[in-house]
């Protein structure tokens, strides 16, 4: 992984996968994906009216038949019936094996359209073209595509990367402040993860990230996927190492699907899960109580709750049993030895529960 270097940098980013990569590009998006007679812009129906013209125009260029599908908006409808929805106009549309899916939106249009790629005659190309600030730093980069299920978050999904990422950070100009603030808090994960410098760095910039500053975002975004390409590409299927991207996510999913999809965005409840997180990594492992201090000072000024709604302790480890990462029926949280010491590990549902505890409150 580079040294974080504060300086905005438009070049395109290279995910390495072995024989195969590819690449987030950042800037106006482009007509740079393979050639073909057929492509289908998934979307949805807040994105569409402000994006889905534009996008269309810069596909004419080298697609005969531009469509565009509009789903639904919101988390509660990333599920199979939406799933459907793409495979049926696929097949309306006579799409064989050479058409191009793009997803245009942000985290749920992409995990869905990109699933919806990976199972349609057993993979077509996709593009993410991501317009939220949580997808541009996160979902859209390394091929995790999916849906929800009522007994937990992603539980359905495939692997299927991306033929390239397309980053224009101007589509930010629209995204309602709650949305941003979301996607703040999937960044913020980044420096307790891998790069403590970078968590310095978003501490003293904390006032231009909430203002939206151009020039410090287009800092903060690269310097995200950066991270995360470096990790996806040492652990694209995530045999051990990939898990660390989901600090707070343990925690986090269970909030998402306790409280019902789309009470609380993604990265809110991951915020909440990463204090909790932090202060079990503070409980059971001795980090420095600094950290758990720090975090929760650094969500704050970017807007973010670092205290959650109350669920109830059964409820609470039953949804957490249900995570992705567990292994022989225990969970496996991601805890922080220290800034930049991330590591997976058990815990007894006593020292988890005494962290949520810590950090939640009567609704």
């Amino acid at each position: 992984m580079s040294p974080f270097n504060p300086t905005p940098n438009a070049d395109p980013l290279w995910i390495e996968l072995g024989a195969r990569r590819y690449p987030i590009a950042f800037g106006a998006w482009n007509a740079a994906s393979a050639s073909s007679a057929l492509a289908l812009v998934v979307t949805n129906e807040v994105v569409a009216p402000l994006y889905a013209a534009r996008l269309q125009e810069v596909l004419k260029r080298q697609h005969r038949l531009v469509d565009v599908l509009v789903l639904p908006d919101g988390e509660v409808h990333k599920s199979w019936p939406s799933v459907s929805l793409i495979l049926d106009r696929l097949l309306e549309l006579g799409a064989d094996r050479h058409a191009v899916v793009y997803a245009l939106g942000g985290g749920v249009v992409g995990d869905l359209a990109g699933f919806a790629a990976a199972i349609y005659m057993r993979g077509l190309a996709f593009v993410q073209v991501p317009t939220t600030l949580l997808a541009q730093v996160d979902s859209s980069v390394g091929g995790k595509t999916g849906f929800n299920h009522a007994r937990g978050k992603n539980l359905i999904g495939a692997f299927h990367q991306p033929q390239a990422v397309w980053i224009d950070l101007q589509t930010l100009a629209t995204l309602p402040d709650r949305e941003y603030r979301a996607g703040l808090a999937e960044m913020v994960k980044y420096g307790p993860i891998a790069d403590p410098a970078f968590f310095d760095w978003l501490e003293r910039e904390a006032d231009a990230l909430n203002a939206r500053d151009p020039a410090i975002l287009s800092v903060a975004v690269r310097r995200s996927c950066e991270i995360k390409a470096a990790v996806v590409a040492a652990d694209e299927h995530e045999g051990g190492l990939r898990a660390v991207l989901n600090l707070g996510h343990t925690f986090g999913h269970a909030l998402e699907a306790g409280l019902g999809y789309g009470e609380l965005l993604h990265g809110e409840a991951v915020a909440m899960g990463m204090v909790m997180a932090a202060q079990a990594s503070v409980d059971a492992l001795g980090c420095d109580p600094a950290l758990l201090r720090r975090l929760q000072a650094l969500l704050a000024r970017l807007g973010l709750s670092t205290v959650a709604p109350r669920l109830g302790a059964d409820r609470f480890i039953a949804l957490m049993m249900g995570d992705k990462k567990n292994q022989g029926g225990a969970i496996r949280y991601v805890l922080l030895e220290g800034m930049g010491r991330p590591v997976l590990a058990k815990l007894p549902h006593a020292l988890a529960l005494q962290a949520i505890a810590a950090h939640s409150v009567a609704q």
